[in-house]
């Protein structure tokens, strides 16, 4: 239940052309505590409820556990959620044997696009695809947490 994974800006939107997946996904935080979340999810027909703890020193590794419920259950969590939903359209590129989750954010993120990788442990090589942008792991402006609270689109730097 451990989860590893590095974060990334995304430079062009040719990753679409390489995406098997296309998802839209509206989520909420019923608590943003720095050393836990829980999440609810609504991606494409599926619901889920996801707890994820504190990161590691490096922002790579933190805890998760993740339980499908139903489209109906999320819907009703949603609206007790705190202020600040998050809307995404979510994009799946596989290289070689890794799956790349990209990001591009909606409403109040409109302009952020980020790519996520998993991986199996915190050195694993991995593909960079030329549509991969600097590395953004560890900082938590990135978090969806954060970005639910502080949206990309009233960050005075950007960088």
């Amino acid at each position: 239940m451990i989860e590893i994974e590095r974060k990334f800006l995304v430079n062009t939107d040719a990753y679409k052309s390489e995406a098997f997946s296309k998802k839209r996904i509206v989520q909420g935080f019923l608590n943003t505590h720095p050393e836990r979340t829980v999440r609810v999810r609504i991606k494409g027909e599926k619901g889920f409820i996801t707890i994820k703890g504190i990161s590691n020193e490096t922002g790579t590794s933190r805890f998760e556990w993740e339980k499908e419920i139903s489209v109906q259950e999320a819907e009703v969590l949603i609206p007790l959620c705190e202020k600040g939903i998050i809307d995404k359209v979510r994009y799946e590129v596989k290289l070689k044997n890794h799956i790349f989750e990209i990001d591009e954010f909606l409403g109040d993120n409109v302009g952020l696009t980020l790519a996520e990788i998993e991986l199996n442990d915190e050195g694993e090589d991995f593909p960079k695809p030329h549509w991969l942008g600097d590395e953004v792991t560890g900082d938590v402006r990135y978090y969806n947490s954060q970005l639910s609270k502080q949206p990309y689109t009233q960050w005075k730097d950007k960088g």
